[in-house]
């Protein structure tokens, strides 16, 4: 069993509270990280875009991350959310431990 990182951009903090929540609810993630103020650069429909937006990192399984993933798509804003996975490497092993056992099984 592994563990992933999942980094999600939401449009502002409440947003990303509001997907964040969903998630840990959904036990589709052990814990979340809201990141507010990110100032983002951006193509978008052929245009240059800038903006302020939140990031959200998901802690899960890696075997959940398809299923977080159809979730950010339905609950986010975005027409085509970022929501990308970051395999976890190594680190403290109880910390790993807790993100398998507080997530769906």
């Amino acid at each position: 069993m592994s563990e992933s990182f999942i980094y999600i951009t939401c449009a502002d903090e409440a947003e990303a509270e509001s997907v964040g929540s969903m998630l840990v609810q959904r036990r589709l993630a052990a814990c979340v990280n809201i990141l507010p103020g990110m100032k983002s650069l951006y193509w978008w429909q052929g245009k240059l875009e800038r903006g302020r937006e939140a990031v959200l990192i998901a802690k899960t399984r890696t075997e959940l991350v398809d299923a977080l993933t159809e979730a950010v798509k339905e609950a986010h804003g975005y027409e085509v959310p970022c929501v990308v996975a970051m395999p976890i490497s190594g680190g403290n092993q109880d910390f790993l431990a807790w993100i398998r056992n507080e997530t769906a099984k």
